[in-house]
């Protein structure tokens, strides 16, 4: 945020300063829009690290439902400043050539050389606590869902909690993505299987709690499309651009079916 207001006080905090620096005169598709939502979807995910982590929060039926709704607006607040500080100075391709650093060149007039190494701090600073906190939130739930044996489990002659075993699986998994892909293919293939998952939790909630729950079922409904929407464009993005994310992404996806099935039929 620091950066952001920094950015917009080189500008001004006018109107005018808002206002893009050069429009990009290159004709994007419908779908090119649409799609970029599955990776500003990731963005905001971050709330599902707090529901997974309910058992740790007092008065979860009170509070879960007040701090994703915290955590939404203030990555919005982040968001919309941290996009009109950029837009206000940098040009399209501008912002691409910066990628990551963007925010960082941005601030230069107001912060200097030292920008880019606060950028980097606050960058690294944010994902070690990003990945922690995900990969905390995810071994609770996988460890859940080996209570509940659905999902199989070995201990591998380790120790401990089942949950502590599952934080060593995921740090794995982690491992050997960021071994054989960069970070932009690790967030396609991650809005994928998200956007998938999503998809199938919204069906079965529609189709066997919607009661139980009491959820509303045109909004769960309307979340299933806009999910199918995304999701579609996105595909059809990646299929023109770079097909190894769809190829690694359905072959996954087909391994993880077919062993959870085979799975649980060996259970019944």
């Amino acid at each position: 945020m620091i950066f952001a207001v920094g950015a917009l006080w080189a500008v001004g905090f006018s109107p005018e300063g808002l206002i893009p620096k050069a429009i990009d005169n290159t004709d994007y598709s419908a779908a090119s829009y649409i799609g970029t939502l599955a990776l500003s979807i990731l963005a905001y995910k971050g709330f599902t690290t707090i529901t997974n982590s309910g058992g740790e929060i007092i008065k979860p039926k009170k509070n879960v439902g007040r701090s994703i709704i915290v955590s939404l607006l203030i990555c919005t607040l982040i968001y919309f400043l941290v996009a009109f500080a950029v837009n206000s100075s940098l040009t399209i391709s501008e912002i691409f050539q910066a990628k990551d650093y963007s925010l960082a060149e941005v601030a230069k007039p107001t912060f200097g050389a030292f920008g880019l190494y606060f950028t980097a701090g606050i960058a690294i600073i944010a994902t070690i606590s990003g990945v922690i906190a995900s990969i905390f939130a995810v071994s609770r739930m996988t460890a859940m869902l080996t209570d509940m044996e659905l999902i199989p489990h070995s201990h591998l002659g380790m120790s401990g909690r089942i949950q502590k075993h599952m934080l060593v699986y995921v740090m794995a998994i982690v491992i050997i993505l960021t071994i054989f892909f960069d970070l932009s293919r690790i967030a396609s293939i991650g809005a994928i299987f998200y956007l998938v998952m999503d998809m199938i939790i919204h069906w079965g909630v529609y189709k066997h709690l919607r009661e139980e729950v009491k959820a509303n079922g045109i909004i769960v409904l309307i979340a299933l499309v806009l999910d199918f929407i995304v999701l579609a464009a996105f595909l059809w993005i990646k299929s023109t651009s770079d097909l190894l994310v769809l190829v690694v992404s359905a072959s996954v996806m087909l391994i993880v079916f077919a062993g959870e099935k085979w799975f649980l039929s060996r259970a019944d």
